[in-house]
């Protein structure tokens, strides 16, 4: 009698066979979300095609998605799978290409995204502020696939320390903080009101400064070292 473990291995391995959802599942190895007009590119399908293969493929909790805006975008479920993927690849040989942001260069370090601050450099800050245990996201995702984030102790700490008013930022009715996956760098950064205090702090403390008549920020050499000093951060 197919024990339930051997008809789910049967099941995945069945969903990573197909050869369209294979180019999906290595196309996501490498970390960057993707929308299902990207990846249905890649698989050489149709979009509706592409959209019956992912639903597969999330069924079988390979691939996680995430709605930003208008978009769906498409990461893989679990590190898990990546390193499946990645076992699988060594034993068939051969290498692939790298995803290629085709986001202008003048909006790819740092931009505003509605009231918070996107591009690398704010990615490159939530990458921080996890890895630090400042936050943490919380156990429960929303319907659109976005995990809030929890603050803690230690990271109102540190924050207040930069002079970011924590309480002002939570006083707002709205999210505090979440993941909102950036458009450039497919990544997320910090989104809510928690986000909106960064940026706000940023461009008064000068570490950031906005570009006329455009979404464009950059960074000052002053930023540059304060991020340096003051959070490890070599941008």
């Amino acid at each position: 009698m197919e024990s339930s473990v051997d008809a789910a291995v049967s099941s995945i391995a069945a969903a990573i066979g197909e050869p369209a959802r294979t180019r999906m599942l290595f196309c996501l190895v490498e970390g960057p979300a993707r929308t299902s007009t990207e990846l249905a590119i890649v698989a050489g399908v149709a979009p509706p095609t592409a959209s019956v293969h992912l639903n597969r493929l999330k069924a079988d909790r390979l691939v996680r998605v995430f709605v930003q805006g208008r978009h769906r975008y498409y990461s893989l479920a679990s590190p898990a799978v990546a390193r499946a993927l990645e076992g699988l690849s060594v034993l068939a040989g051969g290498q692939r290409g790298r995803f290629t942001p085709t986001t202008p260069i003048h909006l790819r370090a740092a931009r505003s995204c509605y009231d918070h601050m996107a591009g690398a450099v704010a990615v490159s800050l939530h990458d921080r502020f996890v890895a630090a245990r400042w936050l943490q996201p919380s156990r429960t995702a929303n319907a659109r696939g976005n995990s809030p984030y929890i603050l803690t102790a230690e990271g109102e700490r540190a924050l207040t320390a930069l002079g970011l008013d924590v309480e002002a930022a939570r006083a707002q009715r709205r999210r505090f903080a979440f993941g909102c996956l950036d458009w450039s760098e497919r990544r997320p950064h910090v989104g809510g009101a928690l986000g909106a205090a960064l940026l706000t702090l940023a461009l008064k403390k000068k570490w950031l400064t906005r570009e006329l008549d455009s979404r464009a920020l950059s960074l000052t050499p002053y930023g540059r070292r304060e991020f340096k000093s003051r959070l490890g951060l070599d941008l």
